[in-house]
């Protein structure tokens, strides 16, 4: 029986699905592990050592242990929104990664192996999706019907609206240099000539790349912005009353946001799956070209995940007027400057 092509394509676009979905949620539980033992060793610990050869299977354990937890929901709760706010925040982590270029261009069967999908307008579907995301936080301190659990979300909700504005600003800078919102684009446009391309040296793009990383550490509700989970003043915020797996969704939906973040940073500032040599470390087939975007890529989203653990052991948790008046009153203008000074620098470029 011989397979027609669109029966290969569907096949071959499911099995990428399908791996993406396992690497990502894969990826989601071992981020728990390397900050668990990072921020150990920042402060002269160990971290989980005892599950597994030094510590490995502690994301098992980890999950076999939610899994069989009692899952509780409280009397007076909106049960069907309560119930979705979880699968919503999930969901809408999970799928921007769907639009991530993670590796070099390799078609098999006219199908692009290292991309789930290759969309025209990629940035703005991952910036709407991850906008998105911010229902499942609102839904679920408000269906909760706890007083703690709802102040946690509207911090939440202003914190992700006030930011998301910074963090859009920061990009386009970006899309004006590359002239497109498709991922593959952006990322071509920086692999001419290795680091020196890249957004962040070549474009001359450090100021968006600050602006970038401060509004995604507050998007993720990640410390030094953490205000919505401030267990010394909100308990555990939006997700006081979750517990068994609908906590563990919530808890998934922060790290694969972590990575997303950290995958649109390597595509918008530092070439993608491009090497830092350019050409120079061009050699071998297209297998082998492919497995080593693949571990460039890999290798800049490790290390904006270490830096997320980094601030996160170091510097201490901001007062709320702080976090918005920062956003606001600096973020916001600075985002401003920055395109209006790309602007003229490309025009006057463009004369020249």
């Amino acid at each position: 029986m011989h397979l027609t092509d669109f029966q290969i394509f569907l096949l071959l676009s499911l099995l990428k699905v399908a791996v993406v979905l396992v690497i990502t949620l894969t990826a989601v539980a071992y981020t728990v592990l390397l900050e668990r033992k990072v921020i150990g060793r920042m402060q002269n610990r160990w971290g989980p050592s005892r599950v597994g050869p030094f510590g490995l299977l502690q994301p098992l354990a980890d999950g076999i242990k939610l899994f069989l937890k009692e899952d509780l929901t409280p009397m007076l709760v909106d049960r069907p929104l309560f119930l979705a706010a979880p699968v919503i925040a999930l969901t809408c982590a999970l799928v921007s990664v769907a639009v991530v270029p993670f590796g070099a261009v390799t078609i098999y069967k006219g199908v692009d192996l290292f991309e789930v999908a290759n969309v025209n307008v990629g940035l703005l579907v991952i910036l709407g999706i991850t906008s998105i995301g911010v229902y499942g936080i609102a839904l679920s301190g408000w269906s909760s019907n706890n007083k703690f659990a709802l102040l946690g979300s509207l911090r939440a909700t202003s914190q992700m609206i006030s930011y998301e504005l910074a963090l859009g600003l920061s990009l386009v800078g970006v899309v004006l240099r590359a002239g497109s919102l498709n991922l593959r684009t952006i990322v071509d446009s920086q692999s001419a000539h290795g680091m020196i391309s890249w957004n962040i040296f070549g474009g001359f793009q450090f100021v968006a790349f600050f602006i970038y990383l401060m509004s995604a550490y507050a998007e993720t509700n990640r410390s030094p912005f953490d205000l919505p989970e401030a267990e010394s003043e909100l308990v555990a915020g939006y997700h006081t009353e979750y517990s068994s797996m609908k906590f563990a969704m919530f808890f998934m939906a922060e790290y694969a946001n972590m990575i997303t973040v950290s995958c649109v940073a390597t595509l918008m500032f530092f070439g993608g799956a491009s090497s830092p040599f350019g050409h120079l470390t061009d050699f071998g087939g297209p297998i082998a070209m492919g497995l080593q975007s693949i571990f460039w890529f890999l290798f800049k989203i490790v290390a904006f995940l270490f830096l997320y653990i980094w601030v996160r052991s170091t510097l201490p948790r901001f007062r709320y007027d702080q976090l918005m008046g920062f956003g606001w009153k600096f973020l916001m203008p600075v985002a401003i400057v920055n395109i209006i000074v790309t602007s003229l620098a490309m025009a006057l470029h463009a004369k020249v």
